[in-house]
């Protein structure tokens, strides 16, 4: 039968367990630092896909405009397809005109204009109060401040649609970069 004396030292044995914990706390942190990496976790755009045109609907409209709104810069180059109605104001530019809506607002049916500023070559063409659907970039611009503009690439004239209106912006809408 053999004995083996082991003679422990509590402090040996303390930077033993600390040393183990240590390591296993750096593999984790390893581990975790490649899945992140390797998932291209913080990765915002892929360049290597064409950008896919979103379609922005009534139940979407205000939602949609308050967010890119409030962060132009996370959605320059996205591309859009909305319908509205052109309105202009006295200062804009000839090519210059806003795809709106009429937001309700009460119980009364009170409503606001909203919409994006959209500036197209052909601009001209198209009437206030005439319905168009366009598809187009948005882009950042300048009236009155920072704000975006979608530059249009494809314009069509259309009928006055059954639902015309549009409501506020949800207090619970989250928005994202893949916002539709």
């Amino acid at each position: 039968m053999f004995i083996y004396n082991l003679k422990v030292d509590g402090n040996k044995l303390g930077k033993i367990f600390l040393g183990i914990l240590l390591c296993i706390m750096i593999i984790i942190t390893a581990i975790v630092v490649y899945r992140i990496l390797g998932n291209n976790y913080f990765k915002t755009s892929d360049n290597s896909e064409p950008l896919k045109v979103q379609e922005l609907t009534v139940n979407n409209y205000t939602n949609v405009l308050k967010t890119v709104h409030d962060n132009i810069d996370e959605y320059i180059g996205m591309k859009i397809k909305f319908s509205g109605y052109v309105h202009r104001m006295i200062d804009f530019n000839d090519n210059q005109f806003v795809l709106a809506r009429n937001m309700v607002i009460s119980s009364d049916f009170q409503t606001v204009i909203v919409g994006f500023l959209c500036e197209c070559d052909t601009a001209k063409e198209f009437a206030d109060q005439t319905w168009i659907e366009v598809e187009g970039e948005i882009s950042k611009g300048n009236y009155h401040g920072d704000m975006p503009i979608l530059k249009i690439t494809s314009i069509t004239k259309i009928d006055k649609p059954s639902d015309e209106y549009v409501y506020p912006p949800d207090s619970a809408f989250v928005p994202t970069s893949a916002i539709f």
